[in-house]
Order: structure tokens, then C-alpha cells, then sequence
């Protein structure tokens, strides 16, 4: 039997549930999961292998207008995504307008790759909307194969497990395969700390919000990690550590005992807050965070 291995790509629009979809297809938590839009800011790839096939899937920021350089990057995460696809997951739900971002229907019903659309969140729907979505979407991308799934009780993602099988290419794999993510564990440290701040600010806070990991350290029976909270102002510093420090303790044991959970080890961290005007901005500290290349 052909071996077959290919990238599907995960796109839409804020808030459908992509990083929750993406998870529950991989079978573990590798992008952060938060009510807020924009919490996802990386291209994160989750890897499915099987003896004669290896999925490749990879969540990315959801669509948006950008209003600063930040947003310009994770939006050519999108862009990219659609280019090198060879299989594309379009999630919409059940909530929002499908014709929202009007451009890239427009785009998908250009592209080359076979694209299958998600209907998330049918748990907080009824049959009758969900059909009428369907046939909706029927319209607007008839090339496409649908399916109503819901990512957070895990249901019919068998179906989009057979979509995407019978469209993989004939490839070998392209990843080990016992390797699941294309992150390292540093990358992941720093996203438990960012979502535990999506998790506990509000307003705006989040969205100035970067983290650096200083120093990851693997000891025999614990990791050491030191990291930096980024913000863009001085009374932003002061609402991250909150009086006297309460604040930022929180955010520190909820994403250290998270680490612990996925990193299986004991984890020692030490977190910090710096002001940095400038880096939403700045190509150089854009790229020292990975978000320009």
C-alpha cells in the first residue's frame, strides 16, 4: 500500500474554535485555548502518524484586518498556510456570518488543494440551522466537502478523518514518526505562560502581552525555567504583578502546574515584567519572537 502524507492547514476566522479543533484531531493540547480573539499568534503544527500515512496539520491565527505589524504577521501565517497547502480546513460555526471575510471565500474557491469545511459548534445549535448552514456553504464553496463537527465535545471528527485520508497525496512522511509537534519545549513554556494571561487580564492587556524564555533548563528531576512578560507601558507592568505581586503569583502557578502536566516533570519557574514599547512594531523584536522571518 502507497504510503501518503500531506499539510492540512487549518484557517478561519477568530473564535470558530480552530486551536480547539486542531487539538482534539492531534490528541493533545499543543495551541492555547482561550474565549478571546487572537490568542493564537503562531503557525503551530500538529503531526497524526499512522504505519501508511502522516498528517500534518497546522492551526494558524484567525483571519483579521490588521492595525499593527503583529496582526500583518499572523496574518501572512494565514496567507502562507493557504499557499502550501495540500489539503485546506476551512472552520467557520455556527455563530458567526459566513460571508465575514468575503476575500478569502473568494480565495478558497481558486485554490488548487481540496478543501473541507468545518461547521464547529453544533452543540449550541439546532438541526434545522446547521442544515441550513450547510447548504449555504453548499453554495458558496461547491467544490468543498462539508461537515458539522463540535470540537469541544469531540464529535464527528471521525468524518473529517476520512475526508482528509482520502485526499492525502502519495508522499512519504515528512516528519519522524513519533514526533508530533514541529515546536520545541520552550516554545510551548512560553505559550502556557501566554494563555494564563489571556486567561486571568482583561481589556487589552493580553494583546500587549509577549513572553520570552530566558533559561530552560533540564535538571535530573525538574526543569528550570526563567521567563519574561513583555508589556508596552509602565501601567501595564503594574496590572501584571498586581498588589503585592498577587497577580503575577497566580499566573506563575497556574502555568507551572500546567507545565508540569505537559512537560511530565517537575518544573521550577521564575517570572519577570519588562517594558517594551515598541515590540508590536519593531521587525527586529518581532523576529527575535518569531513572528517575522
Amino acid at each position: 500500500m502507497a504510503h501518503r502524507a500531506g499539510f492540512v492547514n487549518i484557517i478561519g476566522n477568530p473564535n470558530v474554535g480552530k486551536s480547539t479543533l486542531m487539538n482534539a484531531l492531534v490528541g493533545e493540547k499543543l495551541s492555547i485555548v482561550t474565549a478571546k480573539a487572537q490568542t493564537t499568534r503562531h503557525r503551530i503544527m500538529g503531526i497524526v502518524s499512522g504505519e501508511d500515512y502522516q498528517i500534518v496539520y497546522s492551526d494558524t491565527p484567525g483571519i483579521l484586518k490588521p492595525n499593527y505589524r503583529l496582526q500583518q504577521n499572523m496574518l501572512s501565517f494565514v496567507d502562507t498556510a493557504i499557499g502550501d497547502a495540500d489539503i485546506i480546513l476551512y472552520v467557520t460555526d455556527t455563530v458567526e456570518k459566513g460571508d465575514k471575510n468575503e476575500a478569502y471565500i473568494e480565495k478558497l474557491r481558486k485554490v488548487d488543494c481540496p478543501v473541507v469545511l468545518v461547521i464547529n459548534k453544533i452543540d449550541i445549535s439546532t438541526q434545522e440551522h446547521v442544515t441550513e448552514l450547510m447548504a449555504w456553504w453548499k453554495e458558496q464553496l461547491p467544490q468543498a466537502e462539508i461537515i458539522p463537527v463540535s470540537a469541544q465535545e469531540k464529535f464527528n471528527l471521525e468524518s473529517i478523518l476520512q475526508a482528509v485520508s482520502a485526499r492525502l497525496p502519495e508522499a512519504p512522511a515528512w516528519f519522524d514518526k513519533d514526533q508530533f509537534t514541529d515546536k520545541n519545549l520552550r516554545f510551548f513554556a512560553a505559550e502556557i505562560i501566554r494563555e494564563k494571561i489571556f486567561l486571568n487580564y482583561s481589556e487589552e492587556i493580553p494583546y500587549c502581552c509577549q513572553v520570552e524564555i530566558e533559561q530552560f533548563l533540564e535538571g535530573e528531576d525538574r526543569y528550570e525555567i526563567s521567563a519574561v512578560i513583555y508589556v508596552m507601558r509602565d501601567s501595564q507592568k503594574g496590572i501584571i504583578i498586581g498588589k503585592g505581586g498577587a497577580a503575577l503569583k497566580k499566573v506563575g502557578t497556574q502555568a507551572r502546574i500546567e507545565m508540569e502536566d505537559f512537560f511530565q516533570k517537575k518544573v521550577f519557574l521564575s517570572t519577570y515584567v519588562k517594558v517594551d514599547p515598541d515590540w508590536r512594531e519593531s521587525r527586529k523584536e518581532l523576529r527575535r519572537f518569531g513572528y517575522e522571518f
